[in-house]
């Protein structure tokens, strides 16, 4: 019988390239979204298709409850749902920093109580957390977005060691820039702030950085990322951590640098901007 995987955020990305790797492996593939619609050429090409928002404890169980009287079974869960709240920690009010943790801490968190009892059953299963460099070097108009995946990434850490003797893998993907339209949208939450205009100047370091990323400098492909959580559910011993990209790998290494040293970094990066 075929391996079941539930996959979030697929509407676009690096959610829709998971579920057509996993689509391609021959696995039976849960694709949701918070809008069913968006899915529905992935339908098509032969996924099982929902609605859900990760936010919704109610969404949350019905999707799961689905899969297991379906299929009688959960080998992967992949969390990919997220967006980037970006700005200043002034900036961004309590509220929206509330919502970045709901969406991208607080909803994995969700997912992964709700399939923990059935892999516990069986034995056996995959937990993938999509996370980012950010999830473990933070740097100046990234702090929410970063503090978000920081939660994750520690949730991820302990998970691994709880669950370890019930035969379930736990493992992070870290990518650094994707090219996606992830960048679209972390613009548009921040064109939506009120802004103090004490931090003006991180403001145009994100515009620079947007158009560099849009250029493709240093970006990896929705595909890249799609092949390595791809890995993460089928290798016999996963890494716990998967860096996806050049700029990720950098990332690994650039975070045990010296406070001092980074902030010289970023003075670089502010002469330059």
């Amino acid at each position: 019988m075929a391996k079941t995987v539930l996959i979030t955020g697929c509407s676009s990305g690096i959610g829709r390239a998971t579920a057509e790797a996993f689509l391609d492996a021959e696995w039976t593939v849960y694709a949701t979204a918070r809008d069913d619609a968006d899915v529905s050429d992935l339908e098509l090409a032969g996924c099982e298709t929902a609605a859900l928002d990760v936010t919704d404890d109610d969404q949350v169980e019905s999707v799961v409850e689905r899969i297991v009287e379906e299929t009688d079974r959960i080998d992967c869960l992949v969390n990919n749902a997220g967006y980037g709240q970006f700005g200043p920690i002034e900036d961004v009010p309590t509220e929206r920093v509330r919502e970045q943790f709901e969406t991208n801490a607080f909803g994995p968190h969700r997912l992964i109580r709700a399939v923990l009892p059935h892999m516990r059953d069986r034995g056996r299963g995959r937990i993938i957390n999509v996370s980012s460099t950010a999830g473990r070097f933070a740097t100046p108009g990234r702090g929410v977005y970063a503090g978000s995946k920081s939660a994750l990434e520690a949730m991820s850490e302990a998970l691994r060691t709880e669950v370890a003797d019930y035969g379930i893998d736990v493992s992070v993907v870290a990518p650094g820039p994707v090219a996606t339209a992830f960048e679209e949208r972390a613009g548009d939450e921040l064109d939506g702030l009120e802004r103090s205009g004490a931090y003006e100047l991180f403001y145009d370091y994100f515009e620079d950085y947007r158009t560099v990323v849009e250029g493709g400098v240093g970006t990896v492909s929705p595909t890249e990322v799609a092949d390595a959580i791809l890995d993460a559910a089928v290798a016999p011993d996963p890494p716990a951590r998967y860096p996806v990209g050049t700029l990720a790998g950098v990332a690994e290494y650039a975070r045990f640098l010296p406070a001092g040293v980074r902030n010289s970094l970023y003075d670089l990066v502010r002469r330059f901007v």
